[in-house]
């Protein structure tokens, strides 16, 4: 049984920094960025180029953003999606650059198959329904904080205020959603973010990036009349009578407050009959709707966290009993097929990072049904928190090849198998730790540059696997290739000194200086070398290349080797016998 820490449950808090105004002299000198001919927009090359001065970083802080197919019943999310920015000064000694010295905006861009989406009218009824779902009354194409579509004109549009605390600029609850301006389905819209100096008004850089949405959520599969959650079982036990609309994606949802209704004593059909379509999470807390992060109201407080709610009552049978043997579960734990019951999904699939590839799914992370449900207390007592109890990085990426938990750098599962809870693991050795009390998407590294500025967003890191080109453009254009940044010249000076203070204790990459400089680390400390290539220079997954590379077997770069993308480097393929 593998032994861990009692977790320490990471404070959580979605940024929700209103966009705001900038001087119009601004917009125009982004304004080449909105052309007449968007395909245009599309770059050829690489928008970051080693020559430049600046380098911009942008990432989703998440790898999908879900939202109501239809608000005119009920909502459990609005469409929000949320992106951050660095802007750097490159060099030998690389600067984050703060608000007294750029601004940055988004317009939408089109994407390597042509599709862009620029605006989100007619594309949802959302604005039908949001003053009394979410108690503001927006325009059309502006999100519950005001953040706005580029619109059909595709004007660029500011992103807001920088965020001292995480370095970087934020644009939070831009309403975009997965139909693009063709009126096709793209859960994977494009959009480019341009940084534009203060004095000047200079352009420093664009990158292109993914503002992954889906309105896929939903439980047509189980909820339409006659099917097993709205069943002739359902209707004689709990005295329901069930929607007939012919409309079968009103129907699951009249359906589903029917049901809720019959088994809570609640009166929600007749408050949805009564005009007034009904937000979940006015009862049911959920963080995600929690944007000024000020907890359970006094209704919320009295019901369980809408995660829970929903998770574990479909992870309990139908008699609402822990399952066994003779009795399932409402919902089986069939790996990410059982999650794209009700998440994202058969069609825009959530889940395709680079873990994806691996054969790792949902659960491996983050547990049943049940475990999500805060059924089971996570070890040291406490009730699973959502959107907070999740699982860290180094659950899994336990360490090195010197130092890790039991033997593996890289688990499978992020938990002990025999906790029902499944408590995220914490190693000990934080060499692939978030920041302490923060998510991965809240954490920064090597200076205040975002963990997701160089790896890509949760669910989707880079590179992504399935089923578009989409989220790999932007490693393509920082680096030239894809995968999790690892070129130092996409911020450094290429006359950077060796060195192993990159991220995560990294080496220079691809450098002529480390090259010839890189026996005197292994000298001083060779563990700080078998740390990645093994402990006897072997080559681990911590040394594969991340492309093809041209390595000098000589000090003068005589002798060259070739290695092919993902090859573990070991010291062998230069030196024979001598240190391995």
């Amino acid at each position: 049984m593998r032994k861990h820490k009692s977790f320490r449950g990471p404070s959580v808090a979605l940024l929700v920094l209103a966009a705001s105004s900038w001087p119009g002299a601004f917009s125009q000198a982004v304004q080449s960025q909105a052309t007449s001919s968007p395909v245009q927009n599309r770059p050829a090359v690489a928008t970051t180029s080693t020559a430049a001065k600046y380098a911009v970083f942008a990432f989703n802080d998440l790898g999908m953003h879900c939202y109501d197919g239809d608000f005119s019943v009920f909502s459990l999310l609005p469409p929000f999606n949320v992106f951050h920015a660095q802007v750097i000064k490159k060099g030998l000694r690389p600067k984050i650059l703060d608000d007294k010295n750029c601004r940055l905006f988004y317009s939408s861009v089109v994407d390597p198959s042509g599709s862009i989406n620029t605006t989100s009218e007619g594309k949802t009824n959302f604005w039908e329904f949001i003053l009394p779902l979410y108690g503001v009354n927006q325009p059309l194409d502006a999100g519950i904080l005001g953040a706005l579509m580029p619109g059909p004109g595709n004007m660029p549009q500011p992103m807001g205020a920088y965020d001292p605390a995480h370095h970087w600029f934020t644009a939070a609850g831009v309403p975009f959603t997965c139909v693009d301006d063709d009126g096709l389905i793209n859960p994977y819209p494009m959009v480019r973010v341009k940084a534009v100096a203060v004095k000047g008004r200079k352009s420093l850089g664009a990158l292109d990036i993914v503002v992954p949405n889906s309105n896929e959520m939903n439980c047509l599969s189980c909820h339409v009349t006659g099917q097993d959650g709205a069943s002739d079982w359902h209707a004689q036990t709990y005295n329901v009578q069930f929607c007939q609309n012919p409309d079968q994606v009103i129907q699951y949802r009249e359906n589903i407050l029917l049901l809720h209704d019959g088994i809570n004593g609640t009166r929600l059909y007749n408050t949805y009959t009564d005009g007034q379509p009904v937000l979940c999470a006015g009862c049911h807390y959920s963080r995600a709707l929690d944007l000024n992060q000020t907890g359970p109201n006094t209704t919320q407080a009295s019901h369980l966290y809408l995660s829970h709610a929903i998770h574990s009552h479909h992870g309990m049978t139908l008699d609402h009993q822990l399952p066994g043997a003779d009795n399932p579960p409402i919902l089986s734990e069939d790996g990410a097929a059982s999650c794209y019951n009700c998440h994202p999904g058969g069609t825009t699939n959530c889940l395709r990072g680079v873990m994806s590839a691996q054969q790792i799914v949902c659960q491996d992370c983050h547990g049943g049904l049940l475990a999500l449900g805060g059924v089971f207390p996570l070890a040291g007592g406490t009730t699973r928190e959502p959107w907070a109890d999740l699982p860290k990085c180094q659950s899994c990426h336990t360490g090195d090849a010197v130092d890790n938990l039991d033997g593996d750098i890289v688990c499978q599962v992020a938990y002990d198998p025999e906790d029902s809870a499944a408590t995220p693991i914490e190693a000990l050795n934080d060499r692939f730790a978030e920041n302490p009390g923060q998510l991965y998407r809240n954490s920064n590294a090597h200076w205040g540059v975002a963990c997701e500025s160089c790896h890509g967003s949760p669910h989707a890191e880079w590179p992504a696997q399935v089923p578009t080109a989409n989220d790999n453009v932007t490693p393509l254009e920082i680096q030239r290739h894809g995968g999790p940044v690892a070129e130092c010249d996409a911020c450094h000076d290429p006359r950077l000194a060796a060195s192993m203070g990159g991220p995560h204790g990294m080496h220079n990459v691809n450098s002529r200086t480390w090259m010839n400089g890189h026996m005197w680390f292994y000298w001083r400390n060779a563990d700080s070398c078998r740390a990645c290539h093994g402990l006897a220079l072997e080559g681990t997954n911590l040394a594969r290349v991340a492309a093809d590379r041209i390595l000098s077997k000589s000090w003068f770069g005589r002798n060259k080797i070739a290695i092919t993308q993902g090859t573990a480097v070991s010291c062998a393929m230069c030196h024979g016998s001598r240190y391995h």
